[in-house]
């Protein structure tokens, strides 16, 4: 059966060709993935792997019917897309932010792969004063024209950490004197009986499966949104917004 690859929006920035997407990576540019056709051969490919694999950027092979529909013009079989938001660390933000006497508040993406729900999650982190937006170098929604759309443009003004290791990162948030609470069904305190007024990192799941178990292990706590209809579970920008309220509430008392 003949796939059908969608047209990529063009206002997104892509660079192609081995020469470019070389330079781009030697220069730091912030690269949200690359991609390079199935069976491309060519001495390029080992040093661009061993750039992709240390700095954990994303990579993905396509097949040339795609990768002739994602870029208009010739690739030499890789390209990349260049990332629209400049990615900070964790390790600066936090300390920053209680030296201007602020209490942290974080909110971590887990394997969250609908940009619109991504999008709509950072619009509203960016209402209630979130500090930061965490989410894992794999295996997350691509930041591009639609997740920017759908944000409002907030992707562009609240900070966005992409994590080579969400596990270092989410232990090293608790070591800064974090909790955190997993946003899960599996709970059994309701979101309004848990404490949001000491500094907090929220962890919201993937779309399928929730949060993964190896991270609900390092939470200090789990809370859920009680529901009395006949569906099991909100969507997930919708519970984010319902516990980040709740954040407001409780440390506007």
């Amino acid at each position: 059966m003949k796939k059908n690859y969608p047209a990529r929006n063009r206002t997104e920035q892509i660079v192609y060709g081995v020469h470019s997407v070389t330079e781009a990576l030697n220069t730091g540019k912030e690269i949200e993935k690359v991609l390079i056709q199935n069976g491309a051969k060519g001495e390029w490919i080992p040093s661009i792997r061993k750039i992709l694999n240390d700095r954990d950027i994303p990579l993905q092979y396509l097949p040339l019917e795609a990768m002739n529909r994602i870029v208009k013009g010739n690739h030499q079989g890789i390209a990349a897309f260049i990332s629209p938001v400049q990615y900070q660390n964790i390790e600066s933000i936090i300390p920053f932010v209680y030296e201007s006497g602020q209490t942290p508040l974080i909110v971590v993406l887990d394997r969250i792969t609908d940009v619109r729900n991504m999008g709509a999650i950072a619009r509203t982190a960016e209402c209630c004063g979130v500090h930061a937006l965490v989410m894992p170098s794999r295996g997350s929604a691509q930041i591009n024209a639609d997740a920017i759309k759908t944000s409002s443009g907030a992707l562009l003004t609240l900070p966005v950490v992409r994590s080579m290791n969400l596990k270092e990162t989410l232990n090293f948030m608790k070591e800064s004197g974090l909790q955190l609470i997993a946003a899960t069904e599996k709970g059994k305190t309701p979101l309004w009986q848990a404490s949001f007024k000491v500094p907090t990192a929220i962890i919201v799941g993937s779309e399928e499966s929730g949060v993964s178990p190896e991270y609900l292990k390092l939470c200090d706590a789990t809370a859920l949104i009680p529901l009395t209809g006949s569906l099991a579970s909100l969507n997930v920008s919708v519970a984010a917004a319902m516990f980040l309220y709740e954040v407001i509430r409780q440390r506007a008392v």
